[in-house]
């Protein structure tokens, strides 16, 4: 079986959060078992050190008609497509003044450019991946192609909306443009496209698969997905384990394994000697995270003053809304046991993650989350609500901390157990030794993947 990945991002070329995790790490785990090729733009800000033009192709939207360059990495099956305003950003899909305006382009280009590489490599079938390649599959049914689509979505909540006069642009025939198709409340839907003509659409849990559905987790799309539930799958997603392993890991300071834990303290001493931090001895509590709403960032900032009177110390590292960033600088400069670093990278979360005794998740919603799974590989706790891949992945009081309601309350409690369980150094070490051992590769996830595409392509 041929598949052809696509992604409008992959790690390390381009990332903005999980789905370049998930890009990156699937596919290796699938190709053992199907001939694999994965696809993401070239960007601007990207170099094209050790990539090989492979060809050049054309397509044309709306009577314009837009160059394509494939490139290749060299000895991988990993290509970049490069076209006029695809791949003329700074960023990814937007700026300081927000999205940008003609992401309903660039990312229409890029579902055509998937097309084009399908067809060059023959493949049998397209794994497409959020609202920025969802387009693809409306086009091949507008061909008429064999070819088999399959879309994850990976965050309902981000659907690529845009006006209807998209429709031209897109050269995208009005007749698509209804209840059944891509029209959603007077606006053109990427997402709801890719929902209406793909073949099988997965989740990246089976929680929130069944979440999605509902009312209050559906993003005003949980009839259209009722609608379409018998090719809804859930799949919970994995970890790159060669990528996230304390005995192998090059950014930290000492490494370490479930059979060396005491190592894991000398990291978490040398970390916070780098920080305003101090008493190591003290239960370190992580959140590396976006900065926005859905992450539980207000609620932290609710609790803030009854977490940081406890005895512990709170580290919160992210971007996003500036709203909230500012008010949690304001408080870290209040409060001496919490620091808040408006930033992220790649090394600093490997060694945060290495250093913490407990991981907040604390999210509205969590279609799967990644961090917790990282954190269990390092030893670290995640206290997590019980709500999408959070529900599928932690299991209380035996590798992390569970709680039901999104509320101060029931985060103060979990808080409370876990300085409680920090005191008990014989239970906390199981607990710690129990989620490193914990199978969180991409492997279990590969696996049901190719169940699907046997079902699609049979």
């Amino acid at each position: 079986m041929k598949v052809l990945f696509a992604s409008s991002e992959m790690y390390p070329y381009a990332k903005s959060g999980g789905l370049a995790d998930v890009a990156a790490s699937l596919p290796k785990s699938l190709a053992e078992f199907v001939d694999i090729s994965t696809l993401m733009p070239f960007y601007s800000f990207m170099k094209k050190d050790g990539l090989i033009m492979e060809h050049s192709d054309e397509i044309e939207l709306g009577e314009v008609s837009y160059g394509l360059k494939f490139y290749k990495k060299a000895n991988t099956t990993t290509y970049f497509v490069e076209a006029a305003l695809l791949s003329d950003t700074q960023n990814l899909y937007a700026d300081e003044f927000g999205d940008y305006a003609n992401n309903d382009l660039r990312f229409g280009i890029f579902s055509k450019a998937i097309i084009v590489l399908a067809k060059k490599l023959e493949v049998e079938l397209l794994h497409l991946n959020d609202w920025h390649t969802a387009l693809s599959s409306l086009y091949l049914k507008e061909e008429k192609s064999k070819i088999k689509t399959i879309l994850t979505i990976h965050n309902l909540a981000y659907q690529g909306l845009f006006s209807k006069d998209s429709l031209e642009r897109l050269s995208i025939d009005k007749k698509y443009f209804n209840t059944d198709g891509l029209e959603f409340y007077d606006k053109v839907n990427f997402l709801k496209a890719g929902i209406a003509y793909s073949d099988a659409i997965t989740t990246v849990s089976p929680t929130y698969a069944k979440e999605i559905l509902t009312q209050e987790f559906g993003c005003g799309l949980d009839g259209f997905l009722n609608y379409h539930k018998d090719k809804l799958y859930g799949v919970l997603n994995g970890i790159d384990k060669t990528l996230f392993n304390p005995k192998t890991d090059k950014y930290l300071y000492k490494n370490y394994d479930y059979n060396s834990l005491e190592i894991k303290q000398e990291n978490k001493k040398a970390f916070l000697k780098t920080f305003s931090l101090k008493k190591s001895k003290l239960p370190l509590f992580v959140m590396i995270t976006r900065i926005v709403e859905q992450k539980g960032i207000d609620l932290i900032i609710e609790s803030l003053k009854k977490l940081v009177s406890k005895k512990l110390n709170l580290l919160i590292v992210g971007e996003g809304s500036s709203e909230f960033a500012t008010k949690l600088e304001r408080l870290s400069n209040k409060y001496e046991n919490f620091e808040f670093i408006n930033t992220y990278n790649e090394e600093l979360s490997h060694k945060i993650y290495a250093a913490a005794d407990f991981l907040l998740m604390p999210s509205r919603f969590e279609p799967c989350g990644l961090n917790q799974m990282i954190a269990m590989s390092y030893g670290t706790l995640p206290i997590v609500h019980e709500v999408g891949g959070l529900k599928d992945s932690v299991v209380d009081d035996v590798d992390g901390i569970v709680f039901k309601d999104e509320s101060k309350k029931d985060l103060l409690r979990a808080v409370k157990r876990a300085i409680k369980l920090k005191k008990n150094s014989e239970k906390f070490n199981s607990m710690r030794i129990t989620a490193m051992k914990k199978n969180l590769s991409f492997t279990k996830s590969a696996l049901k993947y190719i169940e699907i595409y046997k079902k699609v392509i049979a």
